[in-house]
């Protein structure tokens, strides 16, 4: 109880900008975690998908591997989809990576959505922190200005503390903000990495089976 205690009254002494400051920080919070989960179901989808599908792509069953990308909803079976689309209309690599790599151009940005508002409301906790102490440190020194001398010392002291407290859980929410951006944007990167990858070696496969096809004609 006495650690809840002093919570509150931390929260007190930090005045009216504590408010903002928990509002920002509560905001912050359930992006990161609606981005992780999202982020970690697209990771664990496209694995799934890439483990379906490559095998039948290496043997050349292209029709199969243009049914399994159909029903899967992952952002792999996508832009495989795409170019397995364009594989049988045409036969030029080209024509095919082109098409998977404006698949991907849809994909990232759905990948990378919310996740910038972190540092934002990094950045907006932070400001809110300093604007509450100057706030705090105007009131303080108008204060000040009409106690008496053997006050003043005692006053300015305890209305400084007070106006440093906003500062203080400014920083407490910014930093934790700052670091799951960090963490959300390697994740993002990760896939992104792995979707590349893929791509590459799609259309290794698939060129591979192509030019088995014409070596034996």
């Amino acid at each position: 109880m006495g650690f809840f205690y002093a919570i509150i009254r931390f929260f007190q002494m930090g005045g009216f900008f504590m408010l903002p400051i928990l509002f920002v920080l509560a905001g912050g919070l359930a992006i990161a975690y609606e981005r992780w989960a999202q982020l970690n179901r697209a990771r664990e989808a496209n694995r799934k998908t890439w483990d379906t599908v490559y095998p039948v792509l290496v043997k050349g069953e292209f029709d199969k591997a243009r049914e399994l990308t159909n029903k899967d909803k992952s952002s792999m079976a996508q832009m495989l989809a795409l170019g397995l689309a364009r594989q049988g209309a045409v036969r030029r690599r080209e024509d095919i990576e082109i098409a998977m790599e404006e698949g991907m151009m849809e994909i990232i940005p759905e990948l990378e959505k919310r996740t910038p508002y972190l540092a934002l409301f990094s950045n907006i906790a932070t400001l809110f922190g300093l604007l509450g102490t100057i706030m705090g440190l105007i009131q303080a020194f108008a204060a000040v200005a009409t106690a008496s001398p053997a006050e003043k010392a005692a006053l300015l002291a305890a209305s400084i503390s007070e106006a440093m407290n906003c500062t203080a859980f400014g920083l407490m929410s910014a930093i934790p903000l700052l670091l799951l951006h960090a963490r959300l944007t390697t994740t993002t990167g990760q896939i992104v990495n792995s979707l590349d990858m893929a791509l590459v070696k799609a259309l290794n496969a698939i060129s591979a089976f192509s030019k088995h096809q014409v070596d034996r004609s």
